[in-house]
């Protein structure tokens, strides 16, 4: 070949070579942006993951607090029951210690009145012997004097 037609020849491939090469290198533009994106996708990705992750993990703790949450609660409502129970036991006991000093000081003042009655009563029996006894006596003294009265009316006088 002469040299004209290999400078043709080689200027008709240089131009479908840089057509061909201008080719390739917007496909591999668009492949690098295309890449870009694909990255920028599974980076997006991994945060969703990471973000799905981190939200079972709350709802777990969700789910645990709220579980903890209702025993402390029936927990606090037991033992809001207990400390009523026991205030009123506390009050039944005050009111049992009331009764009692109460009732001590009625067995006292019943032992009193008793003691009293009994006074009383060995009093009116003390009182009853008192008059039989003067009256015993009175009638000693007059079954002596009528003795006497009978004695002297029964000797002779002589004098």
């Amino acid at each position: 070949m002469n040299e004209t037609n290999t400078l043709q020849h080689t200027a008709a491939n240089c131009g479908t070579l840089q057509q061909h090469t201008a080719t390739h290198c917007s496909t591999l533009q668009h492949t690098v942006a295309h890449c870009n994106s694909l990255q920028h996708t599974a980076t997006h990705c991994n945060t969703l993951q990471h973000t799905a992750t981190y939200c079972n993990t709350l709802q777990h703790t969700a789910t645990h607090c709220s579980s903890t949450l209702q025993h402390t609660a029936a927990h606090c409502s037991t033992m809001q029951h207990t400390a009523a129970h026991c205030n009123t036991l506390q009050h039944t006991a005050t009111h049992c210690n009331t009764l009692q000093h109460t009732a001590t000081h009625y067995s006292t003042q019943q032992h009193t009145a008793t003691h009293c009655s009994t006074l009383q009563h060995t009093a009116t029996h003390c009182s009853t012997l008192q008059h039989t006894a003067t009256h015993s006596n009175t009638q000693q003294h007059t079954a002596t004097h009528r003795n006497t009265q009978q004695h002297t009316a029964c000797i002779p006088y002589n004098a």
